[in-house]
């Protein structure tokens, strides 16, 4: 159907991409594109504990995003906010309550922020984690594609090794690689 129509006249689809880190961007970032999607970063991450690694981590999404220029848009660090969320479940296990709140989170501020800005997409670079859950990641996705009215851009980034592939591209453009999801309480878990 598209085949007579000059390509610089179709407009490719533009997704708000959440991103946690630089790590986990890189093998999520060259397949979307590969698809012919449009990518734009968004680093909203007020799980990341303490300040000093959220700044090195958004140091390097920085960076990543001045090499291959894609646009990035930073949310504030709010902090309070997520710790308030988060109340009374410190000692949920990794992958329980505590992080279904935290990724609806995230994916309720990507969505609120892509539509305020006119994407045609929103997604999340979560899913490429072999310790967190793509269903529930999706499944969250969904719902808010639903009450926000945007399309959310359901995914399994670490499928084909795409883990071992973002790990790989990490270590070529040595890109620190934190040791825990972000939060505190899964810092102290690792520490024990």
């Amino acid at each position: 159907m598209l085949k007579n129509i000059p390509q610089n006249i179709i407009q490719k689809q533009k997704i708000l991409l959440h991103v946690c880190c630089a790590t986990c961007s890189l093998h999520p970032y060259f397949l979307l594109t590969s698809l012919g999607l449009e990518v734009t970063f968004y680093f909203y991450n007020p799980n990341i504990h303490p300040k000093k690694e959220y700044i090195r981590r958004l140091k390097d999404v920085i960076a990543i995003s001045k090499k291959y220029n894609i646009p990035l848009i930073t949310g504030r660090y709010e902090v309070k906010k997520w710790f308030d969320l988060t109340k009374n479940f410190e000692q949920e296990p990794e992958g329980g309550k505590r992080c279904t709140l935290c990724y609806r989170e995230r994916l309720d501020k990507t969505a609120r922020t892509a539509k305020k800005l006119k994407f045609d997409l929103f997604g999340t670079t979560l899913t490429i984690s072999p310790h967190k859950d793509h269903n529930t990641i999706n499944a969250i996705g969904k719902e808010l594609e639903s009450e926000k009215n945007i399309t959310y851009y359901s995914s399994n980034f670490k499928k084909k090794d795409g883990f071992k592939k973002t790990i790989k591209l990490s270590k070529s453009l040595n890109i620190y690689r934190q040791h825990y999801c972000g939060c505190i309480y899964s810092k102290h878990k690792i520490s024990q």
